[in-house]
């Protein structure tokens, strides 16, 4: 979301199992694996780099250390409805992980998980969710996650997905809600300093998820998603890659009255290492060089790790603010 579908290029591996509980070669499958099935289609891969953010967001919202409970709480709650999100678009999409290479090992493709059981994974994480952070956190972070859970299916999955090459930029805005949740559960509001780290996720969405499609075309094409790398050329999809990298550190800067020199100095230098490799993406595939666009959708999430850490380090340390943020 986004931050979600994006790093949305990690496949989980799951035992080739059948929904009678036996496996390929005869034998009833373990606990084990049933579990595993169950926690792949969460997708727990993508849901770490989510909490990468909720952490750093709780951190600023009260400019100290949170409450390790509250933390906890909101971790698990935010946990349980990225996995709702992630279990329900497997459901959904299973006709097109079934076509994609990186794709075909998780569950309902495997039949390793019925189809019936899935979406009731699915909608029962999203209840859990929605009550577990209304009991523990507040109302506004139990609404918040339930808005982002059905967002993802209904305005992404269902709706813009297949239809537009624009699909990530917009439907990445599920990604984003991980650090506004954070943030109203510290403070029980949404105020600008969210809305500003909100931000600069939704435009870290695009170069990280079109460097992955870049890699990837093939896939994407096979089944029928249009996604930017299917319908417009190499060069085309760089030089977006490289506008939105500009924004996207651009953006980082909003936050520095909420922040001190730490923030800032980390900020600059980090985004000023992703830029020289998206404008190296770019002068490959203009010269017509074989690109490696992996390359940089890893570096994207060393990017926003080291961002966001930086966000939660500067919060911890209490140094003086620029501003005055809230």
């Amino acid at each position: 979301m986004s931050l979600v579908n994006a790093v949305h290029g990690r496949s989980e591996h799951t035992s080739a199992v059948h929904p009678t509980g036996e496996s390929p070669a005869g034998g009833r499958r373990g606990l084990r694996e049933v579990i595993g099935a169950y926690a792949a289609l969460a997708k727990p891969r993508v849901i770490e780099l989510l909490l990468v953010t909720t952490i750093p967001a709780m951190f600023l919202a009260g400019r100290e250390i949170p409450s390790p409970w509250l933390v906890l709480a909101t971790l698990v709650g935010g946990t349980m409805a990225a996995g709702s999100a992630n279990a329900l678009n497997c459901v959904i999409d299973a006709d097109i992980d079934k076509v994609m290479n990186r794709t075909r090992r998780r569950p309902l493709v495997r039949d390793s998980v019925p189809r019936r059981n899935a979406l009731v994974f699915g909608i029962a994480l999203g209840l859990i969710s929605f009550g577990l952070l209304y009991v523990t956190v507040n109302l506004l972070a139990a609404v918040l996650a339930v808005a982002t859970i059905l967002f993802y299916i209904f305005v992404y999955t269902l709706l813009l997905k297949r239809r537009t090459p624009q699909n990530v930029v917009w439907g990445g805005a599920a990604g984003c809600m991980p650090v506004v949740i954070g943030w109203a559960a510290v403070t029980g509001t949404v105020e600008w300093p969210a809305f500003v780290m909100f931000g600069v996720i939704f435009f870290w969405t695009p170069p990280h998820t079109w460097a992955l499609a870049m890699r990837y075309r093939e896939d994407y094409e096979r089944a029928g998603v249009p996604m930017l790398p299917v319908v417009a050329t190499p060069k085309h999809v760089a030089k977006q890659i490289v506008v939105y990298s500009w924004v996207m550190v651009a953006w980082t800067l909003l936050l520095v009255p909420a922040t001190s020199w730490l923030y800032a100095a980390f900020a600059l230098l980090a985004g000023a290492w992703f830029l020289f490799y998206a404008h190296r993406l770019y002068a490959s595939v203009a010269r017509g060089e074989k690109t490696k666009p992996m390359a940089l959708f890893h570096r994207s999430n060393t990017y926003l790790m080291v961002v966001f850490v930086a966000l939660a380090v500067d919060a911890a340390i209490g140094l003086p603010v620029f501003g005055f943020p809230f």
